[in-house]
């Protein structure tokens, strides 16, 4: 009998600690970090679901643009071949090259909806000013998820990096998470150059 209650001393001990060295904080946001993670891919995968649709109907109205018109589709077809689960997001190599890819994909949509402003036929289509207010309105969900996403991974790092919390997470081998980064950090850093010499000329 004094065998048994020993045991259970010890595993509420064990539990107890556990509890308040951080263990339970760093899976719960750990979790919530994952959980935000689907939600900026189940947005980008809003995203790539649009873009078939889209170029179709630019297709019908600017056939000179097919340089423009592969550009997108190449690089959806790239974004499709990158599987990031919650584990892929974090490994920051691969984080990088998932951002990167979904950064040429906007990229390439962008100089689609410039070359649309050619073809007054087309601004005019209704489906695609449907596809339009349905893509913007995407990109503007993909901005929250990631923020979403950025303030768990932030919440999460915090949490493992806190004294005692970092006692706790080196124990159980639990790393920060890589976070989205600026690729162009530099360029959009720097104050922009302003130039009106070309004014009127």
């Amino acid at each position: 009998m004094t065998i048994m209650w020993k045991k259970l001393l010890l595993v509420f001990t064990l539990a107890a600690t556990l509890s308040g060295c951080g263990y339970n904080a760093m899976q719960s946001q750990d979790e919530a970090a994952n959980a935000a993670w689907s939600e900026v891919l189940n947005q980008y995968q809003r995203r790539a679901d649009l873009i078939p649709n889209l170029v179709k109907t630019v297709q019908g109205y600017a056939k000179h643009e097919k340089d423009v018109l592969t550009q997108v589709t190449e690089a959806r077809a790239r974004v499709g071949s990158i599987q990031m689960d919650a584990a892929a997001a974090t490994d920051e190599n691969k984080l990088k090259q998932f951002s990167a890819a979904q950064n040429q994909l906007g990229s390439a949509l962008s100089r689609l909806l410039v070359v649309s402003e050619n073809y007054p036929q087309l601004k005019a289509d209704q489906s695609f000013r449907d596809l339009q207010a349905q893509l913007e309105g995407t990109e503007n969900r993909i901005a929250l998820a990631r923020k979403r996403y950025i303030d768990s991974v932030q919440a999460y790092n915090v949490t493992v990096r806190s004294f005692p919390n970092n006692l706790t997470a080196m124990m159980f081998s639990l790393k920060t998470r890589p976070n989205f980064t600026v690729e162009n950090e530099k360029a959009i850093s720097a104050p922009p150059q302003v130039n009106f010499d070309q004014q009127g000329k």
